[in-house]
This record gives C-alpha cells, sequence and structure tokens, in this order.
C-alpha cells in the first residue's frame, strides 16, 4: 500500500482536490467559495489528464516524445501530446469562465449587496 501512495501519489492529490472542489461547490453559501471551488475542481481534472498521459513500460523506461527519430523500433513507447493540448485549451476556457463569473459576481454585489445564495434568494423571493 505504501509502494502505491509513494509511486503513484497524482492519483492521490487527483482525488483530494477533487473533493474538496466538489465541497466548496456543494456546502459553502458564498458566491465567491464557491467559484474557488470549481478551479480545484477543475484543476484536478487537469492533473488527471496530464498524469493519464504519462508512459512507463513494465520494464521502466518512459515515454518519449512523439518525434520519431531514425533508428525506431516498431512498438517503442510514445508519449501522446493530445492529454497536454487539450488540458492547455481547458485552461484558457477556465480562466475565461473564472473572469465571467467574478465579474457576474461584482455585479450581483453592487446589486443586492451580499453574496450569500440563501440571502440573495431571500432578496429575490420578495422583489
Amino acid at each position: 500500500m505504501i509502494e502505491i501512495l509513494t509511486s503513484r501519489y497524482t492519483y492521490l492529490l487527483f482525488a483530494i482536490l477533487l473533493v474538496i472542489g466538489l465541497y466548496m461547490v456543494v456546502a459553502s453559501s458564498n458566491l465567491v467559495k464557491k467559484v474557488i471551488g470549481l478551479n480545484l475542481f477543475q484543476t484536478a481534472i487537469f492533473l488527471f489528464f496530464v498524469t493519464t498521459a504519462y508512459v512507463a513500460e513494465s520494464g521502466g523506461e518512459q515515454g518519449s516524445a512523439p518525434v520519431i527519430p531514425q533508428d525506431a523500433q516498431a512498438y517503442d513507447p510514445y508519449a501522446s501530446p493530445l492529454p497536454h493540448v487539450i488540458v492547455l485549451t481547458a485552461i484558457v476556457v477556465g480562466v475565461a469562465l473564472t473572469a465571467v463569473a467574478l465579474a457576474l459576481i461584482v455585479r450581483i454585489y453592487s446589486e443586492y449587496g451580499t453574496l450569500d445564495e440563501a440571502t440573495l434568494k431571500e432578496v429575490r423571493a420578495d422583489e
């Protein structure tokens, strides 16, 4: 068990970040904390994609860059760049999503004077 935790620690970190982010989104009533929870959740997913893109054979040989040299064998391990490209695109989308969410939160605060979800529901019900 100790060997798995020391060799596969990124999966453990992925699970911890995922649970913390999900808890912050579900349990917090503050809108800014919900956005931070979404960012943690998103970071966990990024870590999972990058971790699963790691290539290692049972003999300990690591995957190399996907540039095939002249002396390459038929089944040499190569690391796929596709997960990294997907994560890079998702980071850009995540930053844009965070910026829009924070802009909306600023607008909500200036309109209603609170960031608490329960208070916002009460104020909206009174209107």
